[in-house]
């Protein structure tokens, strides 16, 4: 494993900012480190290049503890979320930097720079000052000067934050194609999910200090396992059940029971659990057309407000049972003040115990099919 963080906890004077993080970085992976700002992401990458000495706990570089070595004795590249280059130099002094402490020559160190100048397309601008660049080529002179010692752990600390939308965009391609040519087991932090679920091979989704959920982002984003990431990654509905029986599972929205077979609930039967579904899941009908079907959990409503986003529709529904809905539709928007009935699919709901979570959330159930 190349990066390994064990129990990893810091505090700020009182203010614990990471409390026992674990997690690890095989060879060749890209993981996203994803959360709020303040969730305690840049302590973590400030830990595990060594400008932070974390509270307690350890971490590793393909084995090797480093938790107490200064940053310099690490072999780790870094980006930060600010530009760091030195003004003073132009494009290739900037990559050279760090490669003397490495062992290399001149010659080594030429052959290295245009190596890492070729894989950011910026050969050309090789004897170019910082403040004659755009602000998209300093970033990526700035990866080449991190990936020019060839690091055990590329970090790249929200390195795309400053930029407008479409150069992010651009930039995030280039990340990509650059971590695939390398194959540099990378860090990439950020706190924008969109960013991090195009990129990432993994997330490791952070809330207040702790890791609330880790893995691909589709499984991530499908089947949340705390109530926080259903709400943190892309847009969420939630809605209350209440517990009607527990063997077998029987919940209630409104009017409406139905039966989740074979499920285990850990709260007494009464109580209220909550419900999340994606609003591209959810789909309406006029009331007419609406007609039993097993699958679906049929709510009907009245539409209280829509949104022309362009490609789509954002159309909010508020049901009998007095929950909001937002249904993304592409079809034909009906008008504030229709009846509708929306559907919901059983097997994209996802039912937490609610104030069950502990750290980041509250605990998803076994399955979230009804």
């Amino acid at each position: 494993m190349s990066l390994e963080v064990d129990q990893l906890t810091h505090s700020y004077g009182t203010e614990l900012a990471v409390d026992s993080v674990s997690f690890g970085l095989e060879e060749g992976e890209l993981v996203a480190l994803i959360g709020p700002s303040g969730c305690g992401k840049t302590t973590i990458v400030q830990a595990i290049a060594g400008h932070v000495q974390p509270t307690a706990g350890r971490i590793s570089l393909r084995g090797r503890d480093v938790t107490g070595e200064p940053p310099e004795e690490r072999h780790v590249g870094i980006v930060f979320q600010q530009p760091t280059l030195y003004p003073h130099m132009c494009v290739s002094e900037n990559v050279a930097y760090g490669l003397t402490a490495r062992g290399l020559d001149r010659q080594q160190r030429t052959q290295r720079v245009n190596q890492y100048l070729e894989l950011v397309d910026l050969c050309d601008q090789r004897d170019t000052y910082p403040s004659e660049l755009s602000g998209g080529q300093q970033r990526r002179v700035e990866v080449a000067r991190a990936l020019a010692p060839q690091p055990d752990v590329l970090l790249l600390d929200e390195p795309l934050s400053a930029l407008d939308r479409q150069l992010r965009e651009r930039l995030r391609e280039e990340i990509a194609r650059i971590q695939d040519e390398t194959g540099v087991t990378t860090l990439f932090v950020t706190h924008d999910q969109e960013e991090a679920m195009a990129l990432a091979d993994r997330l490791l989704v952070m809330n207040d200090g702790h890791i609330s959920g880790s893995g691909t982002p589709r499984t991530l984003y499908r089947s949340p396992r705390t109530q926080f990431v259903a709400s943190f990654l892309g847009r969420s509905n939630t809605f209350s059940a209440t517990v009607v029986a527990r063997k077998p599972l029987i919940l209630r929205v409104g009017e409406r029971e139905f039966t989740r077979s074979d499920e285990v609930v850990t709260v007494p039967e009464g109580t209220s659990v909550t419900c999340h579904v994606r609003p591209a899941d959810v789909s309406i009908r006029p009331p007419a057309r609406t007609v039993a079907d097993e699958t679906v959990l049929s709510l009907p409503g009245e539409v209280v407000s829509v949104a022309d986003i362009g490609c789509r529709y954002d159309v909010t529904v508020q049901t009998t049972t007095g929950h909001e809905f937002v249904v993304e539709t592409a079809e034909r928007s009906p008008r504030e003040g229709d009846k509708r009935t929306i559907e919901l699919p059983r097997d994209r709901i996802t039912v937490f115990e609610s104030g069950g979570g502990g750290r980041g959330g509250s605990t998803a159930l076994p399955e979230t099919s009804f």
